[in-house]
C-alpha cells in the first residue's frame, strides 16, 4: 500500500514529520490559551458572584 518514493522518500518524510508537527504545536497552543481563557472567565465570574 505505501508507494515507493524512490529518490524523494527523505523529502517526504521529512514534509509529513514537519506537518505533523506544526499541528501537534497548534494543538498544545489552542488547548493552553482554552485554559488560560476559562480561568479568567472563571475570575470574572467569581467578582461577579462576590459584587451581587
Amino acid at each position: 500500500m505505501i508507494p515507493d518514493l524512490g529518490k524523494y522518500a527523505t523529502t517526504v518524510l521529512a514534509a509529513y514529520g514537519s506537518s505533523l508537527a506544526l499541528l501537534l504545536g497548534l494543538l498544545w497552543m489552542t488547548l493552553r490559551q482554552g485554559r488560560k481563557a476559562r480561568r479568567a472567565l472563571d475570575a470574572v465570574e467569581e467578582r461577579a458572584k462576590q459584587n451581587g
